[in-house]
């Protein structure tokens, strides 16, 4: 742990670092459990760069925390280049973690926020998150998250520019393609497998997450992009707040801004996924 680190977590918590060890943190910051001499142990994350991601992601655990309905670590402590938040100690997955996450998820995203969108703008991984407020959900999935991010790809070279013609066709016919309308759901936003965790006691916990208001089908798209998550779980979510009809033929349209962030990010086989997917529901 670089010393500048040390000083910012001993004047913001007013202890002194006694021990460091290297936990995994995702892929673009260094992450650290970190013990205090007054007998505490918090987790802490930095990236070299500075950002606002950081900034992001506190306003983001506290509001899911509003909400009461699966754990979030508590934020300690805030800057540009750090992240102090609570130590938890991880446990082993169970069937009592995957009914308790269902139900959880549930009851997060009936805590119905004023609109499509928040107050505040966002970050998902390392990439701003665009989230003015829209009054309805295909305004908003096509015009803050598909467009802005499909733009960056092309200008980075990630898609090629036939691809924005590919969205504009998608774009033009997605209020079709979306199902019902519902009101918007208090998302994480980001919630793949390694963003969720059990306690020492098996209970639920979520992290790192890229909150707004949208549809709940996205976080649960999410969820089976790269699985992780056990059949238990989506019907414990299911018991609670029935999926709306023909949900599963949207399953990979609502995986498209995860796809493309992983575009911009990465790029290789997500290009072809992203503008096959286009295509399709085009």
């Amino acid at each position: 742990m670089a010393e500048p680190l040390a000083e910012f977590i001993a004047r913001a918590l007013g202890a002194a670092v006694t021990r460091t060890r290297r936990v995994a943190g995702g892929d673009i910051c260094d992450a650290w459990r970190v013990d205090l001499d007054d007998g505490r142990v918090v987790f802490a994350k930095e990236h070299g760069g500075g950002s606002a991601m950081f900034e992001a992601e506190a306003r983001g655990l506290r509001w899911l925390a509003e909400a009461g309905a699966l754990r979030t670590p508590a934020v300690l402590a805030v800057s540009p280049r750090a992240l102090v938040l609570e130590y938890i100690e991880p446990g082993g997955r169970t069937a009592r973690f995957d009914e308790a996450f269902g139900r959880g998820l549930a009851a997060l995203h009936a805590c119905t926020p004023a609109s499509f969108g928040w107050d505040v703008p966002g970050v998902i991984a390392s990439l701003p998150q665009d989230n003015t407020p829209e009054e309805d959900w295909a305004t908003f999935l096509g015009q803050r998250r598909l467009a802005p991010l499909l733009e960056r790809c092309v200008a980075h070279q990630r898609l090629p520019p036939e691809a924005a013609g590919e969205l504009d066709a998608l774009l033009r016919v997605l209020p079709d393609r979306l199902g019902p309308a519902e009101p918007p759901a208090r998302l994480h936003g980001d919630l793949w497998s390694g963003n969720a965790m059990a306690d020492h006691s098996g209970e639920p916990v979520i992290y790192d997450p890229a909150p707004y208001g949208g549809h709940r089908e996205i976080d649960l798209a999410m969820m089976r992009l790269f699985g992780g998550f056990s059949p238990r779980t989506f019907a414990a979510y299911e018991e609670v707040t029935p999926l709306l009809p023909e949900h599963e033929d949207r399953i990979e349209l609502m995986q498209l801004y995860p796809v493309l962030v992983h575009v911009a990010l990465f790029g290789g086989h997500y290009a072809s996924r992203a503008r096959r997917t286009m295509r399709r529901y085009a």
